[in-house]
């Protein structure tokens, strides 16, 4: 029996219909930002290793997670259990992947799958 809770925040990929009441959104595009609701152009990413001094800056939808979770943590909106993420694009949800697995602050706190 597992004795730990994996407390990370889920993040699925899915279109913004299936999220619900207690759930951000994260759009692949520009856009208004929203409580609950943050926007990202995928950038192109890199094949270094996290960490490298040419890679530290986030990525696009490192950053907007990043919002979202510093929004949440001071009660500007909504104080949301999981993130559906709205990719249009393979780079869209590549940048988003790619946050989760190299940013230490989007991996701390976010999880893929429900």
């Amino acid at each position: 029996m597992n004795r730990f809770v994996d407390a990370r925040i889920p993040l699925v990929f899915a279109d913004v219909e299936a999220a619900g009441p207690g759930d951000a959104v994260l759009r692949e595009g520009a856009g208004a930002r929203a409580p609950g609701l943050d926007w990202f152009e995928p950038g192109p990413e890199s094949a270094h290793q996290a960490g490298c001094p040419c890679c530290t800056p986030r990525n696009n939808a490192g950053l907007a997670l990043a919002r979202l979770l510093l929004a949440r943590a001071r009660g500007e909106g909504l104080f949301f259990g999981g993130v559906v993420v709205a990719t249009q694009s393979e780079a869209g949800r590549r940048s988003v992947l790619s946050a989760l697995a190299s940013d230490p602050l989007v991996s701390a706190c976010f999880r893929h799958g429900c």
